[in-house]
């Protein structure tokens, strides 16, 4: 089992930033990638960023340019930096990790963070 742990999420202004860090604990091998989603209410959990083993990086449009995503393997941890946030950023984050065990994926979420971007 993977257990993952967010924080730092909170009230921010437009324009404004903050970081997100998820630490994962627990049976730590085998991790394909990890990453961050996101549910705004009223709406589907929707994918914001995920790094890959080797570093590899993917974005949803909306955030490009915006959110950095990054790993530090020697912690278990990932981070989310969102910059110039805005407030349709506003939703519930939360960690994602995928195991690939013989070509099985399996999926561990956190519990989620909130992020409330508004003057």
């Amino acid at each position: 089992q993977v257990q993952l742990v967010e924080s730092g999420g909170g009230l921010v202004q437009p324009g404004g930033s903050l970081r997100l860090t998820c630490a994962a604990s627990g049976t730590i091998v085998s991790i394909y990638n990890m990453g961050w989603y996101r549910q705004a209410p009223g709406k589907q959990r929707e994918f914001v960023a995920r790094i890959l083993t080797g570093d590899t990086t993917n974005y949803a449009d909306s955030v490009k340019g915006r959110f950095t995503i990054s790993r530090d393997n020697a912690n278990n941890t990932v981070y989310l930096q969102m910059n110039s946030l805005k407030p349709e950023d506003t939703a519930v984050y939360y960690c994602n990790v995928v195991r690939n065990v013989i070509g099985v994926l399996y999926n561990y979420w956190g519990q989620g963070t909130q992020v409330t971007v508004s003057s």
